[in-house]
């Protein structure tokens, strides 16, 4: 792997899933609770393959997020585009599909983008929105784990 010194989480909307993984993976790599070799230089930030375009996140995925100490407040939904993939050295999807469909869109993505499950055995990240508060919680305790096995990578 090597040093990654942008991270982009993508996901379709940007509402629920990337961003909750963006600032997951922001409080680990540059939280108070971060492992002793500091990440603070890795940028991260997400966008959405069919982004809701300045939209908040998602109420439900909010304030499960924020019982963890995770304040999404500022986040506003971002559409993908060549340029956001240029500027990135690595780009996390949530499922196969999302792979299949930024790739075809940008091939010069190719041997940078990974599903975000990628260390547990490729799971997908399934979309809770519009789902019960349950399928929020499980898909936070999905995107927690697979964000922590990225960090001894990163």
């Amino acid at each position: 792997m090597g040093m990654f010194n942008s991270i982009l989480v993508v996901c379709a909307g940007n509402i629920c899933r990337s961003p909750t993984a963006e600032y997951l993976l922001k409080d680990k790599l540059h939280g108070s609770k971060s492992s002793s070799k500091s990440n603070s230089q890795v940028k991260v930030s997400s966008a959405g393959l069919t982004a809701l375009v300045g939209k908040g996140a998602e109420a439900t995925a909010t304030s499960i997020a924020l019982t963890k100490n995770i304040d999404m407040s500022d986040h506003k939904g971002r559409q993908l585009n060549s340029a956001l993939i240029a500027e990135h050295d690595l780009i996390l999807v949530m499922e196969q599909r999302h792979l299949t469909d930024l790739l075809g869109q940008y091939p010069q993505a190719r041997g940078k983008t990974f599903l975000l499950g990628k260390w547990l055995d490729d799971t997908e990240i399934p979309d809770p929105y519009r789902q019960s508060h349950e399928a929020f919680d499980h898909v936070y305790q999905l995107i927690d784990k697979a964000c922590t096995a990225w960090t001894k990578y990163l």
